[in-house]
């Protein structure tokens, strides 16, 4: 939800990261476990499912349409599926708080239903782009208001019928794609969509794991209208978004040794693993197995000196989430790192770009901002007041940057961090970070 009251972290100075650390379930998946759980036929039994903000926002936003969702706590969820189409019309407009992939996905799923229904959301989603997926949504036929800038409520008359239609992505977004792939199951015909770079691809998977079926060639994904999902369990591994916080702590801090357990390492997004690595980090997979359909590893990081690196552009869809931390990273390596074709960060919670760049300038390190990334020069944080903007990315890589700052560093408006990392400070007191709110 939007920032109430003013959270504050405080992060002293030095330490380093040791121990085994579970970090809470992927978001993506977790989000998409309610939705198609809640579509599906029969009762969907989830594990590991991240108790945040943004996930709950998607949770309520099934039970205000009639869906019954048991939260039984420690990560677990029964969903009684109502299928394809039994959605019910909510009372009011369903409020996603700060879950820009709830809004996205849910526009594509609303669309296909015959009733109307509002999504709404906090200060921060309600200046988030949404023409995105308004406008092909439209080309399927779907009718959808906003607000004149695109952006949020949106107001979703879902009487049409939808017709499928090939679509060509014109920046990579696994939001817009999947959003318009669960629009396609309650379209007539075939619904395409072509990504011109490689994206997340857990809606895939996952339609597959409830059987419903996904053709893939190459950069297409297409699936026929009309289908069903039937129940499945689902294992939600940790996120690796969350891990990358204490891969980037561990990597610059010196005598750190940390075992992150049960990640997933999706191809999709494991870009993270290939820039650490790129950088000199020490960064080695075991355990590797697969569950419902999803890769996962345990992944052990020591401390090993860094090197800037120009990030090959290929890798920047796999890893957009994580740029954050990888700017801490950057700031603590030798030599210049520089960042291209990363415009999408600056229409994500916050600008990371620009509010990553204010930051590490206030902490003393000289970074470049560009339209579409960042030069960062390496330096030594000497500690400071920065603020996260609401971003909870932006609160928890600051955090980290204390590993090696010469004084506090103290970050502003982390309230947002329980969207994705409920009990951040408490794991990462416990591997060794000097942190308190």
């Amino acid at each position: 939800m939007s920032s109430t009251n003013n959270i504050i972290f405080t992060a002293k100075p030095g330490g380093c990261l040791k121990g085994t650390l579970r970090v809470p379930g992927d978001k993506s998946i977790s989000h998409r476990s309610i939705m198609f759980g809640s579509l599906a036929d029969g009762i969907t039994d989830v594990s590991g499912f991240l108790e945040g903000e943004d996930c709950f926002s998607t949770m309520r936003a099934f039970r205000s349409m009639g869906v019954e969702i048991e939260h039984l706590g420690e990560g677990r969820v029964r969903i009684h599926g109502v299928g394809l189409h039994g959605l019910k019309q909510p009372d009011a407009p369903l409020d996603l708080g700060n879950s820009g992939t709830s809004m996205r996905l849910m526009a594509g799923l609303c669309a296909g239903q015959n009733f109307t229904v509002t999504l709404t959301g906090d200060t921060s989603l309600s200046t988030r782009p949404m023409r995105r997926v308004t406008d092909p949504l439209h080309e399927m036929g779907a009718t959808i208001g906003s607000t004149e800038k695109g952006t949020p409520p949106l107001v979703i008359n879902g009487a049409n019928k939808l017709k499928g239609i090939s679509y060509t992505l014109p920046m990579a977004s696994a939001q817009v794609k999947s959003c318009l792939l669960l629009a396609g199951m309650y379209a007539d015909g075939k619904t395409c969509v072509t990504e011109p770079a490689p994206t997340r691809d857990h809606t895939e998977r996952m339609l597959q794991g409830f059987g419903y079926k996904v053709d893939r060639d190459g950069p297409t994904a297409c699936l026929e209208g009309g289908g069903k999902l039937t129940a499945a369990n689902i294992d939600v591994p940790a996120d690796i978004s969350s891990a990358t916080f204490f891969m980037v702590g561990a990597s610059i801090a010196e005598g750190s040794d940390i075992l992150l357990e049960n990640v997933g390492i999706n191809p999709t997004r494991d870009g993270v693993i290939s820039i650490l690595k790129l950088m000199g980090a020490d960064i080695t997979l075991t355990n590797e197995k697969e569950i419902c359909g999803e890769p996962v590893a345990d992944i052990r990081v020591k401390y090993a000196p860094l090197k800037g690196i120009d990030i090959p552009e290929e890798l920047v869809p796999l890893a957009i989430d994580e740029f954050p931390a990888i700017f801490v990273a950057a700031a603590c390596a030798e030599g210049v790192t520089r960042l291209t074709g990363a415009e999408e960060l600056r229409v994500k919670e916050s600008d990371r770009i620009q509010v990553m760049a204010d930051g590490l300038l206030t902490l003393g390190i000289n970074v470049e901002p560009t339209p579409d990334g960042i030069v960062i020069q390496p330096g030594t944080f000497k500690g400071g007041e920065v603020d996260s903007h609401g971003d909870h990315r932006i609160a928890m890589s600051f955090s980290m940057a204390a590993l090696r700052s010469t004084a506090d560093i103290t970050i502003n408006d982390c309230d947002n961090v329980n969207t994705s990392f409920p009990h951040f400070i408490e794991i990462a007191k416990q591997s060794g970070l000097n942190i308190s709110s």
